[in-house]
């Protein structure tokens, strides 16, 4: 059984310019029990499924900005010059892999954000190319998934044509 997105009442578009404080409702902890586990019995995206996801995106949130504050710990703490010049580029290039991998998770932070507010807006769990349910199967994998599986193949099919131009 499939169930339609949410139909929220139609209000005036709000700026694209909120500050944290707007968006603040978002990172509250939505309650659920700790041991539940969404099915495909229940009706899709049920409060209890959103809350589920919401819950689970806030973890993985939290979890990312707390190794990059410990990133920063590390990189502060250790401005050390190496005296040897084979030593010093080794630290240059731990250091430079560090910024990459916390530059992706930056980007992968803001992406967690925007599923936050899709939960928020009744419109998480469903695919943005054909309106139709992601499946849960591919939001316990990836909970910042966008498209459908099928969408997900036509488009990396696409790209990859374009690729190969």
């Amino acid at each position: 059984m499939i169930k339609k997105k949410l139909n929220k009442p139609k209000s005036k578009p709000k700026s694209k310019s909120k500050s944290k404080t707007s968006r603040s409702h978002l990172f509250k902890r939505a309650r659920v029990n700790p041991s539940y586990q969404p099915t495909e019995e229940e009706p899709f995206m049920s409060v209890k499924q959103r809350s589920y996801f919401k819950n689970k995106l806030l973890d993985w949130r939290e979890e990312l900005l707390q190794e990059t504050t410990q990133t920063l710990a590390s990189l502060q703490e250790s401005t050390n010059a190496a005296p040897d010049l084979t030593d010093r580029a080794t630290v240059e290039s731990e250091r430079s892999l560090e910024l990459r991998t916390r530059d992706r998770e930056r980007k992968l932070v803001s992406k967690i954000d925007q599923a936050l507010m899709r939960i928020e807006e009744g419109t998480y769990g469903y695919c943005e190319e054909t309106d139709e349910p992601i499946g849960l199967k591919r939001l316990q994998a990836r909970p910042i998934a966008t498209l459908s599986l099928e969408a997900q193949e036509r488009h990396e099919r696409r790209e990859r044509v374009y690729r190969d131009d």
